[in-house]
């Protein structure tokens, strides 16, 4: 079965740093040269396939084996448009690694066979280069890029692609280690049960299982962040000389509003699909918003939705994410769900205050869980008792983790645990946190 590791990395010197950003910079700019020749054949009807030879025009930076990873991640993603688009959806073409206001985001992609993970006392990660970074930073030919991982990895398997990143928005390096591990009836509860989500950006999830467990993720606090941030790109914008539509500030602001956005849409999706396996669940209904937002459509629900919380994007993070764990990811229609009573069914006796639901019949609850539950109840072919219901979990991000309300506020968020900083004589890493 397969598994997922993650975790920072931290280079063991300031020269190192600016190398392997070097190095992340290189993979962006192939992935984006690549990816616009492809868009432009794409849009004038011509092959995607037919490109010039970028692994030529980037080995001597990269190496051989990690430019044709990202040139085989760039296909791989046109091959999944090219499916979606099969199956009738509204598929969007791949996209670029950053843009003009942005910058291009710092990633790349590691062969399975062409880097070493150690852990343990002197826990390290070594990655390729190419022999022209390796000539601009004095390394011998069969020299690699050696870095400190931060934390133990929990699965130990057959590893697969790496993938390695900058976080911008903790100022770190983070390594994502699919691996596949064997099957074990210990790590592999029986599944059976189901689960559907009601997506929102107040309530960014709220999810309910016929285990008859419940969970809801805020989200006030990190949209209004969000809308924060946008008005000061707004306000900055506003005050450009005439001909300028940009600056470094902007720029920045840009970067830091959609990777504030994507670590906690990541951590989110991780923890509900990690609590989601704990309990059995083989199969996830995500709500389709198409019938929703034609019928409640306004600037803030389509700026919540789809600047705020990137829908999409989430869905393909829940996919991916759940497929690592043998869960099933299925986007159905959630209409009316929000307006029917959960109890009785009715559609019109109803109304909404807040996250408050009533109904004529004498139901009260909160609005967003009582529509994953109508929505599971739909999907599934079930009927779930309310009294047999659980309590909910709610959970509050801090900016690092998804905590339950239930703890103390005062408790602080969990530092990765600290390896060994010798990873190679005569060079010790950074103390900060990671």
């Amino acid at each position: 079965m397969r598994r997922t590791n993650t975790f920072a990395v931290r280079p063991l010197s300031t020269e190192d740093e600016q190398l392997l950003r070097e190095l992340l910079d290189a993979s962006a700019s192939l992935w984006n040269e690549l990816n616009y020749e492809r868009r432009q054949n794409f849009f004038d009807g011509d092959s995607v396939w037919d490109t010039a030879d970028y692994r030529k025009q980037y080995v001597g930076v990269l190496g051989s084996a990690t430019a044709q990873q990202v040139i085989r991640k760039n296909s791989e993603a046109w091959r999944s448009f090219f499916a979606a688009c099969e199956d009738g959806e509204d598929a969007a073409p791949p996209g670029y690694w950053g843009n003009e206001e942005a910058g291009r985001e710092l990633r790349t992609y590691i062969r399975n066979d062409s880097y070493t993970l150690e852990t343990g006392e002197r826990s390290r990660l070594e990655i390729p280069v190419g022999q022209d970074l390796k000539d601009e930073y004095d390394l011998g030919y069969y020299d690699r890029l050696r870095l400190e991982v931060c934390g133990a990895p929990k699965w130990d398997g057959e590893q697969g692609r790496l993938e390695l990143y900058f976080d911008e928005i903790d100022d770190t390096f983070r390594a994502i280690q699919p691996v596949t591990v064997p099957d074990s009836r210990q790590d592999s509860p029986l599944a059976s049960e189901e689960a559907a989500l009601d997506v929102g950006a107040n309530n960014l999830v709220a999810c309910t299982t016929t285990t008859g467990r419940q969970y809801l993720y805020e989200g006030r606090d990190l949209f209004a962040r969000f809308r924060e941030t946008t008005e000061e790109i707004a306000r900055l914008q506003s005050k450009l000389r005439e001909g300028r539509n940009s600056s470094q500030r902007i720029r920045s602001l840009y970067r830091k509003r959609t990777r504030r956005r994507d670590h906690a849409q990541d951590a989110l999706v991780r923890d509900l699909i990690e609590r989601l396996y704990a309990e059995g669940v083989d199969t996830v209904y995500v709500g389709d918003l198409t019938d929703v937002l034609s019928e409640y459509w306004s600037a803030e629900v389509n700026e919540k939705i789809h600047q705020f919380w990137a829908f999409r994007s989430f869905t393909d993070r829940l996919a991916t994410t759940a497929e690592e764990y043998g869960i099933t990811v299925r986007v159905r229609s959630e209409a009316y769900t929000t307006a029917e009573c959960p109890v009785c069914g009715e559609r019109e006796k109803t109304e909404r205050t807040g996250d408050v639901f009533r109904c004529s019949c004498g139901y009260e609850g909160h609005a967003d869980l009582g529509a994953s539950r109508t929505f599971l109840e739909r999907q599934a072919v079930i009927n779930l008792n309310v009294g047999s219901m659980a309590r909910p979990v709610r959970l509050k991000w801090d900016d690092h983790i998804w905590s339950e309300l239930s703890r103390s506020p005062e408790r602080a968020s969990p530092n990765e645990e600290r390896t060994n900083r010798s990873t190679r004589k005569g060079k010790l890493a950074s103390v900060g946190t990671a």
